[in-house]
């Protein structure tokens, strides 16, 4: 479990004319600034919410 594989985003885009679950989803992901950087673990359930605001985030 020790070596789970992670994926790590950034927030490109500011979240603030986008839908509220938008945001949320953003704040979900444990983005809060401009330029912020989480690194989680890759589920399908990560994945998806990656998916659904791709238009603002980067996955370095």
């Amino acid at each position: 479990m020790a070596n789970q594989p992670t994926v790590k985003i950034q927030l490109v885009r500011s979240p603030i004319g986008c839908k509220q679950d938008h945001r949320a989803t953003v704040i979900g992901l444990g983005l809060r600034k401009l330029n912020s950087v989480s690194e989680l673990q890759d589920t399908p359930a990560v994945r998806g919410m990656i998916n659904k605001i791709s238009y603002l985030v980067k996955v370095l």
